[in-house]
């Protein structure tokens, strides 16, 4: 069993990962990624192209609150912005569907400057409310510029055409997804080994004794705030083409207790327990719904008439009982696995 990790030169320190464990992993995540399109059917594929998205809009989220310990709820208020800055240059002013990619960033990292800096005093609960309020802002702005946003009636997004290829099919979309996927975690196991990563680690972990380091916590929160929200605001872009609309109905309030929950089921601070979170969290009311047409008409029509009913308690099931059973989420049940089979048979 490895006793510690010692990296002799300058390749050790700079690589993601020593682990040949970890890189065949990674080469099988990429290989069922590619051959996903050819074997999945319509339905699989439209299923975990929603699992990727919210999976990148979880990493965002991850940033703030998973590694900077800044709980926020207005994570819904940055995609929408996302979603506009995407849509409006693009489908209104005909720009290049990369301008609005960096739009899509842009505009809610640009907003979460204006959040972050009354907030940069504010924790916990207090904090909560300040973005919460902050969603609510941002839906009552898009409503009041309809001259911009087309209002309440909202904006027909269409597929892109990205470098002369156009995202036509749901498998093309599928792989649109895949690849910001990729780049958004690459893009985040870099910047946790960063210096600005590991002083966000600091400040989650005692802000008084990252301020004796000479970290500057109000810099540093505002730098949290701003990565979140353009990875976020990326996350809505994507769903917007999802959708194939934008409109302040398509992005409701429980999105954003389904990004606390992702992070919780996941394993809060973690890259892949956001992703696993995602996947979790997505895929479950698919799971309840077989479950309930295992049991008759009668309550497949029950499921039909108060979905969101019934998703909004399992969100609050599935919380209370990763919070009471495995705090530390899916990541921390693969972790106990781990040590089960390499202290086995002296575990006990």
């Amino acid at each position: 069993m490895r006793s510690g990790f010692y990296k002799q030169t300058i390749a050790e320190h700079l690589a993601l990962t020593d682990s040949w464990t970890q890189r065949a992993w990674i080469a099988v995540a990429l290989a069922a990624l590619a051959t996903a399109p050819f074997v999945l059917d319509t339905y699989l594929l439209t299923l975990v192209t929603l699992m990727m998205i919210t999976a990148v809009g979880g990493i965002g989220l991850n940033i703030l609150t998973g590694w900077t310990g800044l709980i926020s709820l207005g994570q819904t208020g940055f995609m929408v912005l996302g979603a506009y800055g995407y849509a409006i240059p693009v489908e209104t002013w005909g720009w290049d569907p990369l301008a609005g990619f960096l739009l899509a960033g842009l505009v809610p990292a640009a907003a979460s400057v204006l959040v972050g800096i009354p907030s940069l005093r504010l924790t916990g609960l207090y904090l909560a409310i300040t973005t919460l309020a902050s969603a609510f802002i941002v839906v009552h702005l898009v409503l009041e510029f309809p001259g911009l946003t087309n209002g309440a009636s909202g904006i027909f997004v269409n597929r892109p055409t990205v470098l002369g290829w156009t995202v036509f099919t749901d498998q093309d979309l599928f792989r649109l997804v895949a690849i910001f996927l990729v780049l958004t975690i690459l893009g985040a196991l870099n910047l946790r080994r960063s210096r600005i990563g590991r002083a966000w680690f600091a400040i989650r972990d005692k802000d008084d004794a990252a301020r004796v380091m000479g970290v500057d916590l109000r810099t540093y929160k505002l730098y949290a705030f701003v990565a979140s929200s353009f990875v976020v605001g990326l996350s809505g872009a994507l769903y917007g083409i999802f959708l194939s609309f934008v409109t302040v109905d398509g992005f409701p309030f429980l999105l954003s207790i389904e990004a606390l929950a992702m992070l919780i089921v996941g394993g809060m601070g973690s890259i892949a327990g956001a992703v696993l979170g995602a996947v979790f969290l997505v895929g479950l009311p698919e799971v309840v719904s077989m479950v309930f047409s295992a049991f008759g008409d009668s309550a497949r029509a029950l499921l039909s008439t108060g979905a969101h009913e019934v998703k909004g308690v399992l969100y609050g099931l599935v919380i209370i009982g990763f919070l009471r059973l495995q705090p530390e989420g899916l990541m921390g049940l693969w972790r106990d696995a781990q040590r089960v089979w390499t202290l086995w048979p002296l575990r006990y």
